[in-house]
């Protein structure tokens, strides 16, 4: 056998012996954990950035599925509604009508310091149900939060793509958002 050869037969064997150790140490670490479903049931209460809409407040359900001890993937759902000002309307409206909607999201969480600080993006739609509006948006929703065993706290931002705005008294596209805090029980399933 020619000197190259046991060379290259030497470096297949150690980098096969190095891939096998580290295969066998992430089955050991993932083997530890518990992946697994969690639920959580929260309260959100926020301020909408974009005329006629001031205060929002909603409910929700998430399904969490943990991948890892670092990350997890969701779905979230719930009820939110969007109140307006008494006295602000779109024009050619006498008076101002609140925006109730359901959101369908979901979303990729990771855990970035130790195991309570996060960070999450969420993406999905926004249902109108209430007051004549019959539209459904684009939602993006990126957060960060602090979860325990059994507490979530989040402060998010969502944005409705589709859904009416006002600047300066007109109506004048599409586009409102609201920066809110969400607090949650949660508990494995």
């Amino acid at each position: 056998m020619k000197t190259t050869t046991k060379i290259k037969t030497l470096l297949v064997l150690a980098i096969s012996a190095f891939f096998s150790n580290v295969s066998s140490a992430q089955d050991t670490a993932a083997s530890n954990y518990d992946q697994g479903f969690r639920l959580g049931v929260g309260a959100n209460v926020g301020y909408a950035v974009n005329d006629p809409y001031k205060l929002a407040v909603g409910g929700d359900v998430r399904l969490q599925y943990d991948l890892s001890q670092k990350y997890s993937l969701t779905l979230t759902t719930g009820y939110t509604n969007l109140f307006v000002s008494k006295g602000d309307a779109f024009p050619g409206e006498t008076e101002g009508k609140d925006l109730g909607f359901i959101p369908a999201k979901a979303g990729f969480k990771a855990f970035v310091l130790g195991d309570s600080f996060y960070v999450m993006g969420e993406a999905g739609a926004a249902f109108a149900v209430s007051n004549g509006y019959h539209q459904t948006s684009l939602l993006l929703s990126p957060s960060i939060g602090y979860a325990t065993k059994y507490v979530d706290v989040s402060v998010h931002y969502e944005h409705y793509n589709d859904f009416r705005k006002m600047n300066n008294g007109l109506a004048d596209g599409r586009g409102v958002g609201q920066i809110g805090v969400r607090l949650a029980y949660g508990f494995k399933l």
